[in-house]
């Protein structure tokens, strides 16, 4: 697979020039100075494009053009919104940029609720609890129905067994301070959100209303209502990524769980066969996300590798820890329920030309500092690549492909 990294342009603290002494081959990256619902020029994509193949790599996938609200929800203007991504798409097939992720999350890109949680080695990792995040939505939210939603949530069989979320957030309301609930705001809506050409920036005055508007968007838009939603927007584009080859690769929910009042549709097995049979083109594909998938306690990732590797167009190799209580953190690459191993050798039999990346990372000696975005360290990520790096190379030569690492010599 093509070693992969996500950078977030020019401004991003860690250079194409660290990416290029550490193996990178491609970009995962955006227009990230593109307002949401505007056209991408080619004038803007072919400037970064040169500027990442002045360094010797290339722009591999777009992460993400973004589908905004209006689409999802399906709203007045959802059509002329379509119209703009079309346009997009072709830009960016005209400048030779064919792979693009997205996602069909409502309001949420993804959600952490500590973004710093220890490690036992001392590092940190992303973290989702739910009674914080239970919490959150009752008493900071303060979503009508919200306290009704956690007292009849249910963890599927296997783990959380008699835990009482809705308890939980409760008790945990008799210690929290101002300080602590702008973090855990910090956490969910700003700095898992801000950096990701999404709805909310670190400069919105009030993201919580901001917040309480974006679900009123989806007042009676049930899981059936987004499904036919994500449907007529791929419709809608396939004849345009028919004829300017270009791959559509939708990112699983993260966390693959029903939240916020809000529906969920590509978290299970079942939800990935629907949108790929619903509009049956090899351009309407998927991101498979083995972090995200092995967040849900019901998903056997390594099954649904083989299951959908045909209809993969990008992958992002990272593994999660599902704790007894059913809260989940970011593993090791070399651990938790994802088997990267495995998704290694089923991913190059089927295609080991696919963009690839580590996605997340930890925080360690010293990444804190250095202001980078949410799970997005240099040195975690770095080691994360190393260890993935390994990884290729065994199951490489299992398979007798060569590869050839650039940037050194080979005999």
């Amino acid at each position: 697979m093509e070693r992969t990294w996500r950078w977030f342009g020019k401004n991003d603290k860690i250079t194409l020039a660290m990416l290029r002494e550490i193996g990178v081959e491609g970009i995962v990256t955006a227009l990230h100075d593109v307002p949401l619902g505007q056209v991408w020029t080619r004038e803007k994509i072919r400037d970064l494009k040169e500027y990442i193949e002045s360094y010797g790599m290339r722009w591999s996938v777009v992460e993400s053009l973004p589908v905004v609200e209006t689409i999802k929800y399906g709203g007045p203007d959802r059509d002329e919104q379509i119209e703009v991504y079309k346009e997009s798409l072709r830009n960016l097939s005209a400048e030779g940029i064919h792979t693009i992720c997205y996602n069909f999350m409502p309001v949420l890109d993804w959600a952490r609720t500590d973004l710093l949680h220890p490690n036992p080695n001392g590092a940190t990792n992303l973290y989702f609890n739910y009674a914080e995040f239970a919490y959150f939505d009752i008493y900071i939210l303060k979503r009508n129905g919200a306290r009704e939603e956690w007292a009849a949530f249910t963890f599927p069989d296997g783990v959380g067994q008699g835990r009482n979320v809705l308890a939980e957030a409760d008790e945990l309301a008799k210690t929290m301070t101002p300080e602590k609930d702008h973090q855990l705001v910090e956490n969910i809506i700003i700095k898992t959100q801000g950096f990701v050409s999404g709805n909310f920036s670190e400069n919105d005055e009030a993201p919580i209303q901001k917040f309480r508007d974006f679900l009123d968007l989806y007042k009676g838009i049930d899981k059936a209502q987004l499904r036919a939603n994500m449907k007529y927007f791929l419709e809608a584009i396939m004849p345009t990524c028919e004829e300017y080859d270009m791959n559509m690769c939708v990112h699983p929910d993260d966390p693959p769980i029903e939240i916020l009042g809000l529906p969920r549709i590509v978290r299970t097995e079942e939800d990935i066969r629907w949108f790929l049979d619903a509009v049956p083109n090899k351009h309407n594909g998927l991101t498979f996300c083995a972090g995200s998938l092995s967040a849900g306690a019901y998903n056997d990732v390594v099954a649904l590798a083989r299951q959908f590797a045909s209809r993969t167009h990008f992958v992002h190799l990272r593994s999660c820890h599902i704790f007894p209580n059913g809260d989940f953190t970011e593993a090791s690459h070399l651990g938790g329920r994802a088997d990267i191993i495995e998704l290694a050798r089923i991913f190059e039999k089927e295609n080991p030309s696919l963009p690839m990346r580590v996605d997340h990372g930890m925080t360690m000696l010293g990444d804190e500092t250095k202001g980078y975005n949410a799970g997005y360290s240099f040195l975690g990520r770095m080691f994360a690549l190393g260890q993935v790096q390994g990884i290729l190379a065994t199951v490489d030569r299992e398979l007798g492909i060569k590869y050839v690492q650039p940037g050194f010599y080979e005999n």
